[in-house]
């Protein structure tokens, strides 16, 4: 049994109890850094460039030692005036060509009237002239290097190309 001296003891044991059993003090906050979002000036991607048109120009084919436009070629023209026509920002080249046979200097002036017979041809079509560049590489660039009539039946050409 108790006694009367030990109360006094029992009710600090008691107190320090319940003491011990209060509210816990949680540990102090994680201290965190937070960075300042800088907010980012949004820039538009730039547009994509347009792409070329798909123009497709044919080889234009003339007979020996001739530069005037065969009949066969005339639609073909007319079909690269027609897409010149609707593509009023493209300028071309026309590159006049030739076979091996005939000197130096005698297909240098084949091939470039070769060239000029397909730009007049296409500005009285409606082409402006000024569109329209002329080179002539004679016999330098054969189409068929062998040395037959079928490879100079293809290298007697005249070439279109995009101007860039």
């Amino acid at each position: 049994m108790l006694k009367k001296s030990h109360l006094p003891i029992l009710f600090l044991v008691i107190l320090l109890v319940f003491a011990g059993c209060g509210k816990k003090t949680a540990p102090p906050p994680e201290i965190v850094e937070v960075t300042p979002q800088v907010e980012e000036p949004v820039v538009e991607p730039e547009p994509e460039p347009e792409p070329e048109p798909e123009l497709v120009f044919p080889t234009v084919y003339f007979h020996f030692d001739k530069y005037d436009i065969v009949d066969s070629s005339r639609v073909a023209l007319a079909s690269v005036a027609e897409q010149l026509i609707a593509h009023p920002d493209v300028n071309i080249i026309v590159e006049g060509h030739c076979d091996e046979r005939g000197t130096e200097q005698y297909n240098l002036a084949l091939g470039q009237k070769r060239a000029q017979s397909v730009k007049d041809f296409l500005v009285s079509y409606g082409i402006e002239a000024t569109r329209i560049d002329l080179i002539s590489y004679g016999e330098e660039r054969p189409a068929d290097p062998r040395h037959n009539e079928e490879a100079w039946g293809k290298n007697r050409r005249a070439e279109l190309k995009v101007k860039k």
